[in-house]
């Protein structure tokens, strides 16, 4: 997959939120905290990094607290309090 992937996958994402309430993992081409971030809202419970574990191995940690700075910043409790919060706009609104 990789960052080619992601917008795909993100709507992938946002499409299967609709439609279950069930956990969904996010992944393809997630690299940075905005990608995972990106996945959560969308509808992610959790996210998985693949490729990018090849040129950052500790690209969790980067993760973990970048995701904990959004939550801190925003005065949002946990990070679940975000999953599936993505809005598209109306048919005819750009």
């Amino acid at each position: 997959s990789g960052p080619a992937i992601r917008p795909i996958a993100v709507r992938m994402v946002w499409e299967c939120r609709q439609a279950v309430t069930l956990p969904i993992i996010g992944m393809g081409g997630i690299a940075s905290v905005a990608d995972a971030l990106e996945f959560i809202i969308a509808g992610a419970n959790a996210v998985q990094v693949g490729t990018a574990n090849f040129v950052h191995p500790l690209l969790w940690t980067d993760l973990i607290a970048g995701i904990n700075d959004y939550l801190d910043r925003h005065g949002i409790a946990r990070a679940a309090d975000m999953v599936g919060q993505m809005v598209l706009p109306s048919k005819g609104q750009g």
